[in-house]
This record gives structure tokens, sequence and C-alpha cells, in this order.
């Protein structure tokens, strides 16, 4: 089925989102390898360009291809939200059965969707790329390497990359996600998390980057770890915040109690002075925090009892 001639009203199978940042170089290879790729394996598809706060002629591109292919759309963001948010952005916008996330650096091979999409027709919620064979510089991948280990052990899914940008989804688990800051590395957990525990993995052709260079930095990294323990506080202490805060303001008022006591017992029965003793202040430091603790959690416990869970704003976005 050619998809140019597909009509407007037709749902399309395949949605694919590609969040973006002054790809200028890449947008227009890009679409043709999509095209190329899709247009002879039967199904009918749409591409979302989501424009992260490009500087560059990106946009224009975006507003060309739209104007002369009824199945591209495009997405502006007003600034620089970042991947997590773009992706977010993508997905309010999909319509098809099935949703493909892919990056535009022309890193990520098209040819390997329809290789995906059998994978969820064969039962799978989703489908991650390992970029096994990668050419990347060596400061990029040897980091990777590592996040991706530390991710795999310390959520029990065996995935290889969870940072491969190119992954297939049933529609239903990005309707059941929010995706915001460093969040797209943890799909795959945020699936599992809601049910979707089918999670399959496909080896997956990587190219080297064509055009421009890397988003990559060392505040990503650092920022991906910050959000995985983000994630895991959340999940396991949103819904009983006592077990986390009162754990701790117990265990801070059992000792500033027993340290009070202890210098009640030498100031009452042994006559010591005790206004230059640290101790005291330790004490009574351990009473106060354990009393602070016990108390946000009881205040998150009320909180949870009174106030439904609401999704965040939409980031501000113009639409074609």
């Amino acid at each position: 089925m050619d998809n140019s001639e597909k009509p407007d009203l037709v749902v399309p199978d395949i949605s694919i989102v590609v969040p973006l940042l002054n790809e200028e170089n890449s947008l227009n290879e890009l679409f043709q390898q999509v095209h190329d790729a899709l247009n002879s394996s039967g199904y009918s598809y749409e591409i979302i360009f989501v424009d992260d706060g490009s500087r560059d002629r990106s946009w224009e591109i975006i507003e060309e291809l739209s104007l002369n292919n009824s199945w591209i759309k495009g997405v502006r963001l007003r600034r620089n939200y970042g991947k997590s948010d773009a992706l977010q952005a993508g997905f309010e916008e999909v319509s098809g059965k099935y949703v493909i996330t892919m990056d535009a650096d022309l890193q990520d091979d098209p040819k390997e969707i329809p290789l995906m999409i059998q994978q969820l027709k064969n039962g799978a919620d989703l489908v991650s790329g390992w970029k096994k064979k990668r050419h990347d510089p060596i400061t990029k991948t040897i980091p990777s390497r590592f996040f991706n280990a530390v991710t795999r052990w310390v959520t029990g899914i065996k995935l290889h990359d969870f940072n491969c940008g190119l992954k297939a989804y049933k529609r239903e688990v990005i309707d059941n996600i929010y995706l915001y800051g460093e969040m797209h590395r943890y799909v795959p957990l945020l699936a599992k998390w809601n049910g979707f525990d089918k999670i399959e993995e496909k080896v997956v052709q990587h190219h080297p980057r064509k055009y421009g260079k890397t988003k990559f930095g060392i505040s990503r990294f650092l920022n991906g770890f910050l959000d995985l323990v983000t994630l895991l506080f959340i999940n396991r202490y949103i819904q009983r915040p006592m077990h986390f805060f009162g754990l701790f303001g117990v265990l801070f008022l059992f000792v500033g109690v027993a340290i009070n006591l202890y210098l009640a017992y030498l100031k009452i029965f042994l006559n010591e002075p005790l206004g230059n003793r640290p101790l005291l202040f330790l004490g009574l430091l351990l009473v106060m925090v354990g009393v602070q603790f016990f108390s946000i959690g009881f205040l998150g416990e009320l909180l949870n009892r009174g106030v439904k869970k609401q999704k965040p704003n939409k980031a501000e976005k113009t639409g074609l």
C-alpha cells in the first residue's frame, strides 16, 4: 500500500514518534528512509515529528513535509523541554495501533520496524532495540554500559540497552504512562509497573552519526540515575509514605529518647553537669528530627486519602 495515497480519515496501523533538536540536515533523509522501509510492508503509518525547541530550520522542513504528505504531523514545543517531554507530546498525538519511537539522527534503521511490530503481534507489550554493535565514541559507550548494567540489576528487567531510542509499543502501553525529566530511559520499567510485563528485546542495526553532534553529556548521565532513584522511591512509597518517613522518625525518636534518658540518669543519680555535653544537643536534635519525619509521613498519608492523582500540565506546543 502506498502510504502517500492514504485518505486523511484512515486510522494508521503504526504511529512513528520522532523527537528532535536541531536536525535540519537529517529530516528529509529520515523521511525517505521510513517511506522506503514501510511503503512495501503492508502497514499504513503516520510520522509525528516533535521539534523540541530547535534553532535551525528543522521546523520549516517539518512544515514542508507535512504540507506535501497528509500522513506527516508536526508538533513544536516553544522551548527545549528535553526528550521525555518531547516524546510525551508526540504520544498525545498518536492514533495508530502500534507506536514506534526513534531518533532523528539517522542512527536508527527504519527497516527494523516491521520486525519489531511482528514481535508485538506475537504477544509482546514492548520491544526495545539493542544496539549490540555501536558506532559511538567511547565517552558515550562506556558510561552507557555501566548505566545499563546498574539499571538492569536494580529493576530486574533483562534488557541490554535501556537508552536505545528505537522502541515499539502497543498503543495501550503509552496510554498508561507519563514521561517527564529523563524518564524516557525507563519506559520499560514504567510499563512493567503498569502491568505490561511482556518486554522483549531485538538486536538492531546502528549507524554512525551522519550530521551534527551528539546531545549526550555527563549531566544527562547523572540525571538519569537521579530519576531512577526517584522512580524507585515513588513506586515503593507513594501510596504508603508513613512506611518510609515513619520508620526513620521512630528510629530517630528512639535513639534521641535513649540518649536523653541516659543523660537524665547522669544528672539525677550522679549529679554530673550536662551543659557542656554535645550529647545533650544530639539527643534533643534527634527527638526533633524524629517528630518531623513522623509528621511528614502522617501528612503524606492524609494527602493520599484526600487528593486524587493528577497528571502534570502538558507542555506548551503548536501542531500541524
